[in-house]
This record gives C-alpha cells, sequence and structure tokens, in this order.
C-alpha cells in the first residue's frame, strides 16, 4: 500500500516508516501539517498515519481536509491524549481509527493493513492465482507449493498484480503504489522488479509483459 505518516517527532515518524516499509509499503514522510496537505494532493494514499498535534497546519484541520477531498485514503490518527473525549474528538472529524502513544509498532501495522483493506475492494485473507499463493499477513509466497523468497518491492508488486485478478497493471499504477515519492519515474525500476520476480517465480513464466500497457498474471 501507499503510506503518508505525518509526524513532528522526526525520530518516531523515521521509525514508523521505517516499520512500515519493512511490512513492504510505499511510504512518504511529512513534518508538518503543511508538508502533509501538500502530499494528499499531490499522491494517491490508502492510509495516512496522522498526528493530531502537528505544527504549521493542526492534524485536525489536516483531517478534515482529507475527509472533505476527493479521495479513499483511511487516517488513523496519534495522539498522545488517551482521555475518551479526546478519542471521542478525533473520530468525529471523520478519522478512521485512533492510536494513543505510546503504541507498539506491530499494533500499528495490524491497523494500518486493516484501514486498507477498508479503502480498496474486500479481498480474501490471501491471494491466489496460476499457481501462486500469497498470505499479506505472514509475507509469505509460494509458486506450486514451494516457497518463494521475495525482497519488499517484489512482494509489492507481486501483491498488486495478483489483486489485479489478471487485469494488466501499468508501470505507473505499480510506481504509484510500490514506490514512495522519491522514485523516479523514468527509471526501469518497475521493469527490474519485475524481472526480477519472474526469476524467482521460475518456470513456466506467469507475469506476462503487455506492450505497451503493463503487466499481468492471467
Amino acid at each position: 500500500m501507499r503510506v503518508l505518516v505525518a509526524e513532528d517527532e522526526r525520530l518516531l515518524a523515521d521509525a514508523i516508516a521505517e516499520w512500515l516499509r519493512d511490512d513492504a509499503h510505499a511510504v512518504d514522510l511529512a513534518y508538518d501539517g503543511a508538508a502533509a496537505l501538500e502530499r494528499v494532493t499531490v499522491n494517491d494514499y490508502d492510509v495516512v498515519v496522522l498526528d493530531r498535534d502537528l505544527p504549521l497546519v493542526h492534524g485536525d484541520e489536516v483531517c478534515r481536509e482529507i475527509v472533505r477531498g476527493e479521495t479513499a485514503a483511511r487516517v488513523l490518527m496519534l495522539t498522545a491524549a488517551a482521555e475518551i473525549t479526546d478519542r471521542v474528538d478525533g473520530l468525529g472529524l471523520g478519522a478512521d481509527d485512533y492510536l494513543t502513544k505510546p503504541f507498539a509498532f506491530p499494533e500499528l501495522a495490524a491497523r494500518v493493513h486493516a484501514l486498507g483493506r477498508r479503502c480498496r475492494p474486500a479481498a480474501p485473507p490471501r491471494l491466489h492465482r496460476a499457481g501462486i499463493t500469497l498470505d499479506p499477513a505472514r509475507r509469505e509466497v509460494f509458486r506450486d507449493g514451494r516457497y518463494v523468497p521475495l525482497a519488499r518491492k517484489e512482494f509489492a508488486v507481486l501483491t498488486e498484480l495478483l489483486r489485479a485478478e489478471g487485469a494488466v497493471v501499468s508501470a505507473e499504477q505499480l510506481l504509484e503504489k510500490a514506490w514512495d515519492e522519491h522514485a523516479d519515474p523514468f527509471t526501469g525500476a518497475v521493469r527490474l522488479t519485475v524481472l526480477k520476480l519472474r526469476r524467482k517465480l521460475a518456470d513456466p513464466p506467469v507475469v506476462e509483459t503487455v506492450k505497451g500497457a503493463g503487466y499481468r498474471i492471467p
């Protein structure tokens, strides 16, 4: 998934981003509310992890703008305020979930996964196609019963191709979902990742290139 982490405590923001990247998400960072608003305007996020007490533009206003905007992004609000009234207020702004600090990274990751499922059509716990079984929760892939070890980007690309259920996924779509905002759209990152993925999945070839359109698993 594509995730925005908007948190002004830089060490915490960087730690959250690294944890989510290890979970095969593409993660962008914003250290203040103005930067967060700019990024949600430009990029298509599945989930926004939003600190409520952001500088420049308060997290409450960022949340309102996300809810008002033309986006399917789900908002996980973070705050040090643990009172019930604070949680109620945060959810009342339109946030989809609320997590108080301090929190455990595995719980945050689980909540991001849950929100990501809500912003897309419902998907089964495991994805199956062409002899491939992918388990998003365990980050495991099998091809005809054989375990296939994949790097983070390879796993993310395969997830998008399997979710498409045979439809063509463009290189631009893969770049949007599997890479962060620093990715150069003119590099061959997608092509190279697909090449490595094909090699690891082994014969018979399963990932097709549709000339001028993208990739698919028929």
